[in-house]
């Protein structure tokens, strides 16, 4: 009994383990003709193009004829290999080819479902038929989806804005895509792939394809602090998309630093601390805070800006700021150069102010008495010795 019952289970365990293993083994010896879409749809005018795949399965290597029946009176079907028509082909053993059937559809050809059959015969009798239905339908709606991946982003009005999105052609055709951008005046926008950086204005794309673009949106340098919308365009023949997307522009100081009345220049004497009256200005759409003044002088001279600092500067505020300036003692006379500069966080600007150097009037004096005298000891001279 116990002997029964053992040799059940070992039958019930064989049992359940035998359609794995049956599974696991290779396809009887022969040829197969085999396609993704033994069903496929095309349209009146058009040229459609299918996939096969001829397979060995465990035969020697020969010509394998291939051929088609039951193709519709008008119709051009031919079946392709490396890109030209062929009647036969030969795969190695346990090898396969790809083909395509190239079915031409007549433009007068009337919607319903034709049956065709693929055929594949070796000269020793060996064969295989891929029946096949092309279906001719009316053309399928154009459709574009746009989607962008971060429709608001933030920044200043040196910013470049770079959108993200994925275009997918979900026509029934191939397509060349356009871009457009609708802003407000000023605002400019440039297309490229995600992961480049050439500048696009058309682009192909499949059937079913997506395409993974970016575009980069710069405002006006003066833009002033504020959200602003845009609309994003992709269009093809008879189809379009398009998205909103928002620019969030910050305030961003813009600073200006000119002297009094708009000049450039001053006048210093050497040795002497010289004013010179500067205006900072505060031209962008946020406040400038904690602006600090520094300068660049010739070589051995002095610059002392008072105040130093400016705690905050409003947009359209300006201030006026001194910045003492002492030429070398050994300065000549003549013009230099000395750049002036105000910086704030976000933004920094600088100046060349042309400085005029005199030398003190006292020295001038000086070699007037000099030669004063020298002129009285000659003149003295000459009389002594004249009367003599």
């Amino acid at each position: 009994m116990r002997i029964a019952t053992l040799s059940l289970l070992l039958a019930a365990a064989l049992g359940l383990a035998s359609p794995a293993v049956r599974a696991a083994d290779p396809p009887p010896p022969g040829l197969w003709l085999t396609t993704d879409f033994p069903s496929a749809t095309a349209r009146a005018g058009e040229v459609t193009t299918i996939r096969l795949k001829l397979q060995n399965a465990g035969l020697k290597p020969e010509v394998v004829a291939l051929g088609l029946s039951g193709v519709p009176e008008g119709w051009k079907i031919d079946l392709m290999g490396g890109g030209q028509p062929v009647s036969a082909a030969m795969p190695a053993s346990n090898e396969s080819v790809t083909l395509n059937l190239r079915v031409e559809v007549p433009g007068n050809a009337k919607t319903g479902s034709y049956p065709i059959v693929i055929q594949a015969k070796t000269p020793g009798g060996t064969m295989a038929e891929l029946p096949m239905s092309i279906s001719i339908g009316t053309e399928i709606a154009g459709k574009l989806s746009l989607k962008v991946k971060l429709p608001e982003l933030r920044g200043n009005p040196k910013s470049s804005f770079d959108y993200e999105f994925t275009v997918t052609n979900d026509s029934g055709k191939a397509q060349t895509l356009r871009f457009g951008a609708d802003m407000q005046k000023g605002f400019t926008a440039t297309f490229t792939q995600a992961y480049g950086s050439t500048e696009l204005s058309s682009l192909p794309i499949e059937i079913g394809e997506s395409k993974d673009l970016k575009v980069s949106i710069k405002p006006p340098r003066d833009v002033a602090a504020g959200s602003y919308p845009a609309r994003l365009r992709v269009e093809a023949e008879g189809v379009s998309a398009q998205t909103q997307v928002a620019l969030l522009v910050q305030g961003q100081p813009t600073l200006r630093l000119t002297g009094k009345d708009g000049r450039l220049s001053g006048e210093a004497q050497a040795g002497t601390a010289s004013p010179l009256t500067l205006v900072v200005s505060n031209e962008g759409t946020a406040a400038a805070e904690e602006i600090e003044l520094s300068g660049s002088p010739p070589q051995n001279w002095k610059i002392e800006f008072t105040p130093k600092t400016l705690d905050k500067l409003a947009p359209g505020e300006r201030k006026e700021v001194v910045a003492n300036l002492t030429p070398s003692e050994k300065s000549l006379a003549g013009d230099y150069q000395t750049t002036m500069r105000a910086s704030t966080k976000g933004d920094t600007t600088s100046s060349d102010f042309r400085i005029t150097v005199s030398t003190s009037t006292v020295w001038g004096i000086v070699s007037v008495g000099i030669i004063a005298v020298a002129l009285l000891v000659l003149v003295g001279a000459v009389t002594f010795f004249g009367r003599r």
